[in-house]
């Protein structure tokens, strides 16, 4: 499951602001503000939407918790 720190990150290599992730999330940007502040144990299905939008958009998840967690960004498939 990802972390806030993921999120953060992931929304920082897309030039996201939290108000364009939490649209296509289709979550409230209070719920996403508490959840990359570490303010809320977000519900699962919340992550995963969250995932899922970022994901389409060509971010990667990488790592795991005892080597490090991290994200890039798939290269771009547009010539």
């Amino acid at each position: 499951m990802i972390i806030s720190a993921q999120i953060r990150a992931a929304r920082g290599l897309l030039k996201w602001t939290q108000a364009l992730l939490a649209h296509k999330a289709a979550i409230s940007v209070v719920t996403l503000n508490m959840i990359e502040s570490d303010n809320v144990d977000p519900r699962v299905s919340t992550l995963r939407a969250i995932e899922a939008v970022l994901e389409k958009a060509g971010v990667e998840f990488i790592g795991n918790e005892r080597e490090g967690l991290g994200v890039r960004l798939r290269p771009s498939r547009r010539r």
